[in-house]
């Protein structure tokens, strides 16, 4: 059963510019920034600018969008961070481990085995941004 999207989410909160994000990437219908309680050092989300609690209910132009958009941030977080093992990981729903209900895509430099625990702490802020451009600086070519 599919949940009712709830427009002050997090993440939908950072759509509407209403609370401040690392962006790494955007364009017409996707956003990449940096997660702020990272699992490893240069974790990125991908989320859509369209409502949608999970995967079965992203519209497949959302979909492909979000897809285009993690290949040109894995091709970036390759580059800056020296590292070519990325976890792609998506929770559906919270009995998956899913906490922000606005779907999302994990890029995590790492190792699975490596992992911090999700939601573990808060990054620094300073370092999120230096990344950040880092990330966007290699995206402009």
């Amino acid at each position: 059963m599919t949940a009712v999207y709830d427009s002050n989410n997090i993440f939908a909160k950072i759509l509407r510019g209403e609370i401040p994000n690392h962006t790494v990437y955007e364009d017409d219908k996707t956003l990449a920034f940096m997660d702020v309680m990272p699992q490893a050092r240069g974790h990125v989300l991908v989320v859509p600018k369209t409502e949608a609690v999970e995967l079965s209910d992203l519209p497949l132009d959302y979909a492909q969008a979000v897809m285009a958009t993690a290949q040109k941030v894995m091709a970036a977080q390759r580059q800056v961070l020296q590292r070519q093992g990325i976890v792609q990981m998506q929770l559906n729903h919270a009995q998956a481990g899913q906490s922000v209900f606005h779907y999302h895509m994990h890029l995590i430099p790492s190792n699975i085995h490596e992992l911090g625990r999700h939601e573990g702490g808060m990054a620094d802020h300073g370092e999120l941004a230096e990344l950040a451009a880092e990330l966007r600086a290699v995206l402009a070519g």
